[in-house]
């Protein structure tokens, strides 16, 4: 008789939501993992029978989905969570955020402030981070330590920082990291103009270039604040989206992050070049920016991934927020109560980000051959009961603190709530250090 296959894996769950076929949720299901990769989804049952499992996980009470994906962040800003309260956008930046950086960016800023966050995301369910920040080096190696899969960007602005001199600087340093990290199995890189208001067309113009030559997608703030499409306007003669058109950057690999303020045109402009949106619905609202027409973006057939942005403005790296946050604002702002409902917000937490990223062969969703980046959310305490339909209940009812395990690649990272690659410790005793340092 033959011997059943062997698998590294075996996660035995109460639910399995897949986000691929849409809709879809599977009881008493198992998913089979070998070499970091999905081999199989099928009934426990038969999956005990079928595989030989060097581990078994047994997660009766439990929902498995796909590892969510963070489609915007700025990592390194955690060491600056709640340093600025209660401000828009523009105030924020030159009075608080721009200054402190001034003072203290750094190599060790970066890497600590990426290590914070990268163990909050990974508590949380999140295994993919898309990151723009100064020094991507240090943010890739505090991911790669923590075992997150990072999506770095290129930062690039006209204007002198601690890192780098100007624009062309930034690349140069940019490029060096992804030469660098490029072989990297967990470590993915955009090029990262800031914003259009911060970056010169000339600079856009090679950014462009340089995506195509390297076939990396772009990441870039778009159409955040009103006051930004007035300056654009008096500057150039034309809204940000116009602009970025006409300067080639409008395809299917720009993820334009925030996009709150669109008129018929820039929705038509972002539609016929099939565009990607990062929606960052927490971010809009603290920062008094607006609220994104996520629903209308995503009837207009455009993807639309979620995003944090900084815990600087957020202040939380917490994607089961955002799936709220983005569902009940697109009720409120639509009129329409089935507007953006649950199942739609857990894609755009996944697979909707995914391929955003041009990583959907990868992850963002469970099936034989993607990557085993899994999240499994308990659904037993009290509170949380009865539970009917499980997708409504990850976006409406739980929350990050009910995440128990995430694998990435196959790779345990946190286990029954217990983060296993850093201590509490050494977190506590970075977040205190630079806590001092900066109200200093």
């Amino acid at each position: 008789m033959t011997p059943p296959p062997t698998v590294d894996l075996l996660i035995e769950a109460r639910w399995i939501i897949p986000v691929e076929p849409s809709d879809t949720t599977l009881e008493h299901h198992a998913v089979a993992v070998l070499d970091g990769r999905i081999v199989d989804i099928l009934p426990t049952a038969d999956a005990r029978q079928r595989y030989a499992a060097a581990e078994t996980v047994s997660l009766t009470e439990h929902v498995l989905i796909p590892g969510l994906v963070n489609l915007h962040c700025h990592a390194a800003m955690t060491l600056m969570r709640g340093l600025a309260d209660d401000l828009p956008l523009m105030r924020w930046l030159n009075e608080a955020i721009w200054p402190a950086e001034t003072r203290h960016a750094s190599t060790t800023f970066v890497r600590d402030g990426s290590l914070l966050a990268a163990a909050e995301m990974l508590r949380g369910g999140i295994t993919t981070c898309n990151d723009m920040y100064f020094y991507p080096e240090a943010t890739a190696e505090a991911f790669s330590r923590l075992g997150l899969r990072g999506v770095l960007g290129i930062t690039v602005i006209e204007f002198p920082s601690q890192y780098a001199s100007d624009a062309d600087d930034y690349l140069s340093k940019g490029l060096a990291t992804f030469d660098a990290w490029r072989d990297d199995p967990l470590i993915h890189f955009t090029l990262s103009p800031h914003a259009p208001y911060t970056v010169a067309d000339k600079t856009l113009e090679r950014v462009a270039s340089l995506a195509d030559e390297l076939e990396l997608p772009i990441h870039i703030h778009i159409h955040e604040t009103l006051s930004e499409i007035n300056d654009s306007l008096r500057d150039f003669g034309q809204r940000p989206i116009s602009r970025l058109d006409q300067l080639g950057l409008l395809g299917p690999n720009l993820i334009g992050v925030h996009a709150v303020h669109l008129d018929d045109g820039d929705i038509d402009r972002l539609t016929l070049h099939n565009c990607a949106i990062a929606h960052c619905p927490t971010s809009n609202m603290k920062l008094a920016s607006g609220a994104a027409p996520a629903a209308r973006l995503l009837d207009r057939g455009l993807n639309v991934g979620l995003g944090t942005d900084g815990a600087a403005s957020n202040n939380r790296l917490d994607l089961f927020r955002e799936m709220q946050q983005a569902s009940l604002l697109a009720k409120l702002t639509t009129g329409d109560a089935a507007a953006l409902p649950a199942h739609r917000a857990l894609r755009m937490a996944t697979l909707d980000g995914a391929r955003a990223l041009g990583l959907d062969h990868l992850i963002g969703s469970l099936s034989p051959g993607k990557a085993a980046d899994l999240c499994a959310v308990r659904v037993s305490d009290p509170d949380a009961l009865p539970c009917f339909h499980p997708v409504s209940h990850l976006v409406h009812v739980l929350g990050r603190h009910d995440v128990s395990d995430v694998w990435v690649a196959g790779r345990p990272r946190v286990q029954g709530g217990r983060l296993l690659q850093i201590t509490n410790t050494e977190l506590l005793s970075t977040a205190r250090l630079w806590q001092n340092r900066l109200r200093q």
